[in-house]
């Protein structure tokens, strides 16, 4: 009985650990432009103001972001994936998990492959509206949608666009919403 509650707590606790780092991954993510990469900054980060206090929020990522950004962005995303599926599948193969765990970790597991399903489907979304790339972070309470503009950047009827393709994807509120341009 203690070996089986021991092995239970050791399973929770690394579900806990692989939400967490999906959740921290998607944050980074969509914090990439403030990072710092072999001593210079990406660049800066300014917020575009939009005419309805309801928008959601948008910034410009300056011209310094790499061109390969996307492709980046893209497989980080799904090597955090693949590694959070792995400890998940890791979890779910041992001999002595009981019901409501093995239950836990499918959900997990589904999870991981809805999210998957979404951002693809927002990405492919938003490039069919004309934008040249978009990248997609989605967890379970919001939404960062990473689009490359042209020099014009992107204006109040890109976002409203964006905003609605996301929306009905989703179902997230406008609120949970976060978009960024790559100029």
């Amino acid at each position: 009985m203690n070996k089986l509650w021991k092995r239970n707590a050791v399973v929770g606790a690394v579900l806990v650990l692989v939400v967490a780092a999906i959740v921290l991954n998607g944050r980074y993510a969509a914090n990439v432009a403030e990072t710092e990469e072999a001593g210079k900054v990406l660049g800066q980060a300014t917020e575009v103001i939009a005419p309805e206090s309801a928008a959601p929020a948008t910034e410009a990522i300056s011209e310094a972001v790499p061109s390969d950004y996307f492709a980046t962005a893209r497989l980080s995303r799904q090597q955090a994936r693949d590694s959070a599926l792995s400890l998940l599948q890791e979890a779910g193969a041992a001999d002595e998990i009981d019901a409501q765990v093995a239950g836990e970790i499918s959900q997990s597991i589904e999870a991981l492959a809805s999210n998957t399903m979404t951002e693809a489907q927002i990405e492919n979304m938003v490039t069919a509206k004309g934008y040249d790339d978009c990248v997609v972070f989605l967890s379970n309470d919001s939404v960062s949608v990473v689009v490359s503009t042209q020099t014009d950047g992107l204006q109040t009827e890109d976002i409203a666009k964006i905003t609605d393709i996301v929306k009905q994807e989703t179902g997230l509120p406008v609120s949970a919403i976060k978009i960024l341009e790559v100029n």
